[in-house]
């Protein structure tokens, strides 16, 4: 059974393990690249090279089986089309999930432990532009963490002006000149959010709502890691539409975009 991120670990130490661990197994010694594919994102690990090792997340140091239905369970080493090596991470650890932060920091890490110079974080949310359809990607611009809490601990102050990178967003734009941005905010979950809820976080200027990714942003870029953010609308935000919100909703908006949005990112990724 795999050590668990847990409070009497030290979170960097453990990092450092899996990240030898992936060196072990893959023969890899620096992934260049680090990507957690979120809901409706996975299909880009076909996309952007060939996959040489595929190992279940319980093997490494401080992973578990997602908990989540529509993500992987898996860490994947591919050869990127230039020779550089990527790493997908398809276990992330929710907040919610009750595991602690540190958990949830340890995917990106891990990537940094391997090597990583780049960090893509995606994810499936909830929009309050009411143009922007079921389907739609948004790259994140900027992030509003709700969830009262931090992955950094102590007298640990890091700059976050410029947390998502302008220079990968410029690409991004270069692959498709029609791509929005939005200001990404992240709740704890699991319950969805309420509308008045939802018209808080957009007084405050949020664009996209969820339960992911900001934690981790955080920790990318504590940790050294150029980010780049890019959620899928999957259904409007409560009290957006009138629509209920259901789990099923994104795995199907999720299945829906798959192709395309991986053929997106994949197109990123061939440029960074």
């Amino acid at each position: 059974m795999t050590e668990n991120a847990t409070a009497c670990t030290d979170p960097f130490d453990l990092a450092r393990r899996a990240a030898d661990v992936l060196r072990e197994r893959t023969g890899v010694q620096r992934h260049r690249i680090a990507l957690t594919l979120g809901s409706g994102w996975g299909g880009a690990a076909d996309l952007i090279g060939e996959t040489e090792h595929e190992i279940p997340a319980t093997e490494i140091p401080g992973f578990s089986a997602p908990a989540l239905q529509g993500h992987g369970g898996t860490l994947r080493s591919i050869r990127l089309t230039n020779g550089d090596h990527a790493l997908v991470i398809g276990a992330r650890t929710h907040f919610y999930e009750g595991k602690g932060v540190r958990a949830v920091a340890h995917g990106v890490r891990t990537a940094a432990a391997a090597g990583a110079e780049i960090m893509i974080l995606t994810n499936g949310c909830g929009g309050l532009n009411p143009v922007w359809a079921p389907g739609t990607p948004v790259l994140i611009r900027d992030h509003i963490n709700l969830t009262a809490h931090s992955p950094l601990e102590g007298a640990t102050f890091v700059d976050l002006t410029d947390l998502y990178s302008r220079r990968m967003r410029d690409i991004a734009h270069q692959v498709d000149p029609g791509l929005d941005e939005g200001v990404y905010a992240q709740f704890t979950g699991p319950h969805y959010e309420t509308p008045a809820e939802v018209r808080m976080a957009k007084v405050l200027g949020a664009d996209l709502v969820g339960m992911s990714t900001a934690l981790e942003a955080i920790a990318a870029r504590h940790a050294g890691l150029e980010v780049l953010g890019m959620s899928l609308v999957t259904n409007l935000a409560a009290g957006i539409s009138d629509e209920p919100l259901s789990h099923e909703e994104v795995l199907e908006a999720g299945q829906a975009a798959g192709p395309r949005i991986s053929r997106l990112l994949a197109d990123v990724v061939a440029k960074l």
